[in-house]
């Protein structure tokens, strides 16, 4: 019997484990499966409870406390996807400047050694061996709802994947077939993890509950990252799947029961748990959740008492590092005139429209789209750390998907300029007509509806926008004015230790 983790502070999967070692697992406390059952009845559930908490904390004790051997800080999985997908687009700039953040802001002289890359890659390689480690013994053991549970951490396993697919493009491919080989695992290529991914999800996607508890996975949730998936499927492997994604996201549309709340802002507010529209969350609670890495990374990164008052979004730690630039408010046309909602959630006062500088704070506009004060109920006392849950999937996301495949497929397009309008009437903003509806218009929306939600990047290079001179941006490759970018930035580059650590990786062409 394999064996499965157990440490003090009740059930984790706290181990001592980098992707640049093997991806077998150093056990604190050994246990079998059985015998943790019959300690507790709940363990399997808190152990799959602890693989979604995966994503958004940094460890089991606490913000110092650290899965991998990165920095608490600095390395949990969604600050990763943040700093790799919004940082590196068009949208939002860090001045930090501090060992590699310089490279993504500025889209230049990325490299190997960056210590982003390696904090993300290790992320990854983190969740994939814990969900193999528990489908290792699952088989073996009674438990309550035991397929669900399996067709649960395959959806996670595969929602990792999803991300090392999208960003570095190739890895190893480890399973629990293959779990605790102590041989370096083949090169998977990104055709090959893409196809993984895909019988992954159709595999278990109707085997999910059509509805569960708040933050795991149902059936409208695995749809969503198969339609995810599909969508960039031309960029993956070549070869396009926007009608596949037309299925799989009209099913989250039609089947999930999900609904665009009432208040946009009421989305990325401390009382967001409520929200009709999220389809899979990110947990963060001030006292329970802390981490530097879950929507605390955003709303305190985002906010300085220099020019704000942080009390007015629930804060009492204002990081100063985040501004919006004109490549994500310039989307909204004049911010003084515009109706649009989401074109007023930007700090300006003693802020520069022009980031002619995007080290000094007061060029550019802090978004404050994401806060730690409730919308829709009285908000408590401001906190150091947030309570606004991320939502990694939402329904207008889903709209916009539907809208775009509905473009490049040439179909449903009476219901992609209902969807389109429906985000846009919630937003005050002015309804298109049917010929507005271009691939386009749908990227600007998107950048509109969906920035800082760990999407921007992969739509610029899905539209063709993210390398090349097409489209500039401010500091775009280094330039205030933007500049070209080649196209081997469309994949980051696979992190040095993880190439010195398996001798059959091969780092992306270009690095």
């Amino acid at each position: 019997m394999k064996k499965i983790i157990i440490a003090f502070l009740g059930i984790t999967m706290l181990v001592n484990i980098s992707c640049t070692k093997d991806l077998d697992t150093d056990p604190l406390v050994e246990l079998t499966l059985e015998e943790l059952i019959n300690r507790d009845p709940n363990a399997v559930q808190g152990i799959v409870s602890r693989l979604y908490g995966s994503f958004a904390l940094s460890g089991p004790d606490g913000p110092g406390s650290s899965d991998i051997s990165d920095d608490a800080g600095e390395s949990p999985f969604l600050r990763g996807i943040v700093n790799l997908q919004d940082f590196t687009a068009d949208g939002i700039k860090n001045r930090w400047g501090d060992d590699g953040l310089d490279q993504l802001t500025t889209t230049t002289n990325w490299d190997e050694n960056n210590k982003f890359f390696r904090y993300l890659y290790n992320r990854i390689y983190y969740t994939i061996p814990q969900c193999n480690n528990l489908l290792s013994v699952l088989d073996n053991v009674d438990t309550e709802g035991k397929e669900q549970v399996i067709a649960e951490v395959r959806f996670l396993r595969s929602l990792a994947y999803y991300y090392l697919i999208d960003t570095f493009g190739k890895g190893v491919l480890a399973t629990e077939e293959n779990f605790g080989s102590s041989a370096p695992l083949p090169e998977a290529t990104r055709a090959e993890l893409f196809a993984y991914v895909e019988s992954e999800l159709l595999d278990v996607v109707e085997t999910l509950p059509d509805s569960n508890d708040y933050g795991r996975a149902n059936k409208a949730v695995g749809n969503m990252l198969l339609a995810k998936l599909y969508i960039n499927a031309e960029v993956y492997t070549g070869t396009d799947k926007f009608a596949e994604a037309l299925t799989s996201i009209n099913k989250v549309i039609t089947d999930g029961g999900y609904s665009l709340a009432d208040s946009y802002v009421s989305i990325f507010s401390a009382d967001n748990n409520t929200s009709p529209e999220i389809i899979l969350p990110l947990i963060a609670d001030a006292v329970t959740s802390q981490s530097y890495g879950n929507t605390t990374y955003i709303v305190n990164g985002s906010s300085s008492s220099e020019t704000m008052t942080l009390a007015d979004y629930g804060l009492t730690d204002g990081w100063g590092g985040h501004r919006a630039s004109k490549g994500w408010y310039g989307l909204y046309g004049d911010l003084e005139t515009s109706t649009d909602e989401r074109a007023s959630l930007f700090f300006t006062e003693g802020h520069s429209y022009e980031m002619n500088d995007y080290k000094t704070w007061t060029d550019g506009y802090p978004p404050i789209k994401f806060r730690n004060t409730n919308a829709l109920t009285p908000s408590t006392a401001p906190t150091p750390f947030s309570s606004t849950d991320f939502p990694l999937f939402r329904l207008a996301d889903a709209y916009l998907m539907f809208a775009e495949c509905a473009v490049r497929t040439n179909q449903n397009l009476g219901e992609a300029l209902g969807y389109v309008n429906q985000i846009r009437e919630r937003a005050n903003a002015e309804p298109i007509s049917a010929g507005d509806l271009t691939l386009d218009f749908i990227l600007d929306e998107r950048g509109r509806e969906l920035n800082l939600e760990g999407h921007r990047r992969t739509d610029l290079i899905r539209f063709g926008k993210f390398t090349g001179s097409t489209y500039l941006w401010p500091w775009k490759g280094g330039v205030l004015e933007g500049t070209s970018i080649p196209d081997t930035y469309k994949l980051f580059p696979i992190p040095l230790q993880a190439l010195e650590a398996n001798p059959n990786l091969k780092q992306n062409n270009g690095y």
